[in-house]
């Protein structure tokens, strides 16, 4: 089980990171947006965000 916490773990820092090294720009115009929404929308952004991660693991351990 660790070793597959470790591979997603290391597969979600290469996806997060492909944006900032593709497009820098559209990254920093990306957070410049995030810094203008309330909380509010930041937290409904991670709930929903939560909510499909948890999702996507009950299909895949089914």
């Amino acid at each position: 089980m660790g070793d597959l916490l470790f591979g997603a773990f290391a597969l979600l820092l290469v996806i997060e990171g492909l944006l900032p090294f593709f497009s820098p720009a559209t990254w920093r115009q990306v957070f410049q947006r995030a810094l203008q929404m309330s909380d509010g929308q930041i937290r409904f952004i991670g709930l929903s965000s939560m909510l499909a991660g948890a999702v996507l693991l009950l299909i895949y351990f089914r």
